[in-house]
């Protein structure tokens, strides 16, 4: 897992080289600008949100998105009021405004007056700054699981026929809106958590739980492998009645043969989108996910 530093000394900085690839570090934390139409983001036309690739804050919409021709991702406003931060930039000899993340305070790119009604603004951002998740045509189905490390949890879930999205971030908790470094120190009460969209018609919740009791030891309390705290405990997050009872079944099953279950069986609450560098983290590093 990453540098925590609640129990290790290093700089923020040290933290954000660890967090990012190099292009988004550079970009992100040195103001530094990506190639124009380097990534498949500046042209794509997916429904879905986009968010910062450093924290995790909503950004912007796909519904507020348009082709300006230029090479980067253009929009004619962000997600809401909160969502970024101006800051005027006059670096180049030429008074620009400066597109921040108005929750880390990283660099995104600039905003101009040359955009599409009804704003008339183009926030030109660069793609390397953006997390995108797509929404689907059609209803689908969530679950979500706690199974220690969310890294390895999600690659094996994502990999599974049937299974369309997945997402990591913190449930189970009392803290709102939780960073990585709080979940880390154990009182947020949160945990690691992978939530899952899928389509029902190709896969069932039976497979998914099967999947999950076979990726991880469900026997272990507030741990997994090396890896301990109630971060990292074993949790069903149920969304439905039909969920729960599934689930239920499933655990008096295991404990019939033997198995000595101390997975937690909850009905899902609020989700925390992790931070940027957490998803898909595995997949983009080319690494394989781990089986307990």
């Amino acid at each position: 897992m990453p540098i925590n530093p609640f129990t290790q000394s290093f700089s923020m900085d040290d933290i954000w080289k660890q967090r990012l690839s190099q292009e988004q570090y550079n970009v992100m934390r040195q103001k530094g600008t990506e190639p124009a139409f380097c990534s498949a983001l500046s042209g794509s036309k997916k429904k879905g949100n986009y968010y910062c690739a450093a924290c995790g804050k909503l950004l912007f919409m796909s519904s507020r998105k348009f082709e300006s021709g230029t090479g980067w991702p253009s929009f004619f406003s962000p997600a809401g009021k909160n969502a970024v931060r101006l800051v005027e930039d006059d670096a180049l000899g030429m008074k620009r405004a400066e597109v921040q993340c108005a929750a880390c305070g990283s660099h995104l790119g600039h905003v101009f007056d040359d955009g599409p009604p009804p704003t008339g603004k183009r926030y030109c951002i660069n793609s390397a700054c953006l997390e995108f998740e797509e929404k689907f045509g059609k209803e689908i189905s969530r679950a979500s699981f706690a199974a220690g490390c969310f890294w390895g949890v999600e690659e094996n879930f994502r990999k599974l026929p049937g299974v369309l999205q997945t997402t990591v971030g913190y449930s189970g908790g009392n803290w709102e809106h939780p960073a990585y470094e709080e979940v880390c120190t154990g009182k947020t009460g949160h945990a690691e958590t992978v939530r899952v969209g899928y389509d029902a018609e190709k896969i069932s919740y039976a497979k998914l739980l099967d999947a999950f009791f076979a990726m991880h030891d469900p026997t272990q309390k507030n741990r997994q492998g090396p890896d301990f705290g109630t971060q990292y405990r074993s949790a069903i997050f149920w969304h439905s009645h039909a969920q729960k009872k599934e689930s239920e079944g499933k655990i008096a099953m295991l404990k019939k043969s033997g198995v000595r279950v101390v997975t937690e069986l909850m009905k899902a609450g609020k989700f925390f989108r992790a931070e940027g560098y957490h998803q898909k983290y595995l997949l983009k590093r080319g690494e394989a996910a781990c089986r307990i």
